[in-house]
């Protein structure tokens, strides 16, 4: 039996949000900040 966690879009968005996280590591503490708000 499938889950979720088997679909193509599950796996790219999982890539996409590692992607956005690692990249954003990256930025100044201020600009954190200011995504998350």
């Amino acid at each position: 039996m499938k889950t979720h966690k088997d679909l193509e879009v599950w796996k790219k968005a999982i890539d996409l949000v590692t992607d956005i996280y690692n990249l954003s590591a990256s930025f100044p503490t201020e600009e954190k900040y200011g995504l998350t708000n």
